[in-house]
């Protein structure tokens, strides 16, 4: 029988599309995407909906692959992982550090604010944070810096609390942020540009561009200096201002909850070109001055503190007396006023600059603040607040550091001593790492991920591989490796310090993406805590649909394939030493009252 050429074409695009099909399943180096996820799909209230695919379908690792018993450390041998919800009425929102009660119930004072800082429960809770009632994925950026679904932060009260000041309104599924504040009565936008005709010396996106907005709100100062190459980080406590930095995370900008209470930042010292503080109700003057000292010490040489508050622009008794004690405080760390104004809608601001030298210091006539009499230990992890000035980093720190973008290859550490062939190297193998595998051959879809989070950022070099693509990095160094932060910052970018043992200063569901390189397997720490413990960190702070990346030895790689499973979060395996996981919308079901 005469067969038609129809007949071939038809029969050799079948076997070409059945060879194409068998490569790509066979193909070490072959990109398997992950599955859309959908909430109807992995979540009902109760737990996994009964008549949807099985949660655990996209796990690559069948269920007779998976190890019937998994030794996860050297005292820790599992059967079986099971998982509970977190407790308490609070505990779709649980921050364990901040949310432990019975620690602060027992606090002798509260006055310097104690109550507001770090108080971690022992050991590190093991349970999961329960999802809010219809969270869905987050808005996309750069909309969400305008609008975030209600539902996914349902927290009226700052709505009500700041209708008359702009902050923030709900306009039926959406919160929706005008750009208004305490201080900007005529938008954000204008005040910003208010800073820059009072002070031309600021150079956005140039000499200025790592920020420390204190007392932040909704972070829109930070979030309208994005636009100018500005990278801010935003704090404020966890307050009566309920869920604001869990709004300012939502929207996709730079935030962390943290409060100058009695314990130092978690930042290096000289570190910000610039701090801003809008009606912070921050006392500067509190108990010595401590409160601004600390501010001196993450300041880098030459870089301004902006105030913006009724003290400056008001002179009734209580403000006079607030101002008047500012005067007598900057002048006794050297701070210089290089301009006091006010803008045409009556609010004021006074720019100080710190000293590039410390020949002010030495001329004071009481040496009242001194100078700290040793060099600190820059990790600033539960450090106590000193009442001294911290010294200047040795060096010509008139140059330093270059204008952004060049400080992001040709940094000029004064904090720590590195190599620049050292950085040189690290800088190149991280730009190869991330375009070649991450970007390529990963599961991610990268267009989705705007918040990311690098647990041991070394000199930062993921980071700056990353630096066009339109996402920002938290850089955490942990304690108890090199402390690395300081050139973190002289590169233009923004990090903190962290323990992994304990849970890390964060509303749940807050990025996008995780990464660890040579972290989760360190011997240091798995021997402090359970590698189980960290993972479930890491699940409270990933958004549903989030991913972790994970460079690491197969030990550690098997070890979280194992744990993440039992999470119902779907993993792929690439070459044997990178891993990628994305979490679902699954939760244990809720027991039953």
């Amino acid at each position: 029988m005469a067969i038609s050429v129809q007949h071939v074409v038809v029969l050799l695009l079948s076997t070409l599309l059945i060879a194409i099909t068998f490569f790509l399943f066979t193909s070490d180096n072959a990109t398997f995407p992950f599955p859309s996820l959908s909430p109807t799909d992995y979540y009902t209230p109760n737990g996994p909906n009964p008549k949807s695919p099985n949660p655990h379908q996209n796990v690559d690792v069948s269920s007779d692959q998976t190890p019937q018993k998994m030794k996860l450390n050297s005292s820790q041998e599992v059967d079986e992982l099971k998982w509970d919800l977190c407790k308490g009425a609070e505990s779709v929102d649980y921050i364990p550090c901040l949310d432990n009660y019975a620690a602060i119930k027992q606090l002798k004072s509260r006055r310097h604010m104690e109550h507001r800082e770090r108080h971690c429960p022992e050991p590190s809770p093991q349970c999961l944070v329960t999802l809010p009632d219809n969270y869905k994925p987050p808005v996309p950026w750069p909309k969400s810096r305008d609008m975030i679904w209600y539902d996914n932060v349902p927290h009226p009260k700052l709505v009500e609390y700041k209708k008359e000041q702009n902050w923030v309104k709900k306009e039926g599924e959406f919160l929706v942020f005008p750009g208004g504040g305490t201080q900007f009565k005529f938008g954000v936008t204008h005040y910003v540009e208010f800073i820059e005709k009072a002070l031309p010396s600021i150079k956005w996106g140039k000499n200025i561009r790592v920020v420390l907005d204190v007392g932040c709100g909704v972070a829109s100062f930070g979030g309208s200096l994005l636009d100018k190459d500005v990278i801010t980080m935003s704090f404020a406590p966890k307050d009566e201002h309920e869920a604001q930095i869990q709004f300012a995370l939502e929207r996709g900008i730079p935030a962390t909850l943290s409060v100058i209470g009695t314990q130092q930042l978690t930042f290096p010292s000289n570190a910000f070109d610039l701090i801003h503080c809008a009606r912070c109700r921050v006392h500067w003057d509190a108990d010595g001055g401590k409160p601004l000292l600390e501010l001196n010490r993450v300041l880098r040489p030459g870089g301004f503190f902006i105030w913006s508050a009724t003290p400056v622009y008001r002179d009734n008794d209580r403000d006079s007396r607030i101002w008047n004690a500012m005067v007598s405080l900057t002048k006794s760390i050297c701070w210089k006023v290089v301009t006091k104004t006010v803008d045409s809608s009556g609010i004021g601001l006074v720019i100080y600059q710190k000293p590039i030298s410390e020949s002010c210091y030495n001329k004071r006539s009481t040496q009242d603040p001194p100078l700290c009499d040793k060099k600190e230990a820059n990790a600033s992890w539960y450090v106590p607040l000193a009442k001294c000035i911290s010294k200047l980093p040795s060096g010509n720190v008139q140059s330093w550091p270059e204008l952004w973008p060049k400080r992001l290859v040709s940094v000029k550490p004064q904090s720590i001593s590195v190599e620049a062939e050292t950085l040189k190297k690290d800088t190149e193998k991280w730009s190869a790492i991330v375009s070649d595998v991450y970007l390529e051959h990963l599961a991610v879809n990268w267009s989705t991920v705007r918040n990311v989070m690098d647990m041991n950022a070394g000199f930062g070099g993921f980071a700056a591989a990353l630096i066009n693509r339109p996402l920002w990095v938290m850089n955490v160094v942990p304690v108890n490796k090199p402390d690395t932060l300081s050139v973190v910052y002289d590169r233009g970018l923004i990090g903190i310090y962290h323990d992994w043992c304990e849970s890390l200063n964060t509303y749940p569901r807050t990025y996008d993406l995780l990464h660890s390189s040579f972290l989760l397997g360190d011997t240091d720490l798995t021997q402090r805590c359970e590698i189980v413990q960290v993972v479930a960190e890491i699940d409270r702070i990933v958004r549903p649909g989030g991913y972790l990346v994970v460079q690491d030895t197969m030990e550690t790689i098997k070890k979280l394939e194992y744990i993440l499973g039992s999470l119902h979060w779907s993993t792929k395996i690439y070459q044997d030493r990178f891993f990628v996981g994305r979490k679902g919308f699954w939760r244990p079901a809720k027991p039953e009252l």
